[in-house]
């Protein structure tokens, strides 16, 4: 077998960027999360355009800004070098709170998205509060519900809600009021 120099250069592999693992799911550093911030941006806005958008993400500088100290765990599923979807996490004192997740609008990112939302909550120290379509479908991936109304508390330390029969809970967030769920396995 020979190596065809012209056929190799003329396929641009030789200024080709390094690209990131494809199927896997991995962390970005501080860097890569400023080098693509309008890249997550544009995941996050597209998966919650449908509800008018994530309260906490209005532009691209909200990645580095505002949203800073979030952890983004990208994965590219496709041929393209671009990220089809993202997963944001924050630390807290119950462990990693899902606060987000972004995809292309593709089924396959979609899914991935949910998919490693619901395996993480299944682990001990991930939780999220959630609502809507994402709450039932997290709960048909059998993520755990919690109910306990000690431990909704502990985890939501210094948050004023009211407590449902179902273990759901009304809490105030941007000057709204929603109706959430908490999941997962908080360490309290």
């Amino acid at each position: 077998m020979s190596f065809d120099l012209r056929k190799y250069l003329a396929e641009g592999k030789l200024f080709e960027e390094p690209g990131f693992d494809k199927n896997k799911w991995i962390y970005l550093t501080d860097e890569e999360k400023e080098e693509f911030a309008k890249e997550l941006f544009d995941l996050i806005d597209n998966a919650y355009a449908p509800i008018g958008g994530h309260p906490n993400y209005t532009s691209p500088a909200d990645v580095m800004g505002a949203e800073g100290d979030a952890d983004y765990m990208v994965i590219d599923l496709d041929d393209d070098p671009e990220f089809d979807a993202v997963k944001i996490s924050k630390k807290k004192s119950a462990g990693n709170k899902s606060v987000g997740l972004g995809h292309d609008g593709s089924k396959p990112a979609k899914s991935a998205a949910v998919n490693i939302t619901a395996l993480l909550l299944k682990q001990s120290g991930y939780f999220v509060e959630v609502s809507g379509v994402l709450k039932d479908i997290l709960k048909a991936k059998g993520a755990p519900i919690v109910t306990d109304e000690e431990i909704i508390r502990k985890v939501l330390k210094g948050k004023e809600i009211e407590l449902n029969d179902d273990g759901s809970y009304q809490r105030e967030i941007g000057g709204k009021v929603f109706t959430k769920m908490l999941m997962g396995n908080p360490k309290v």
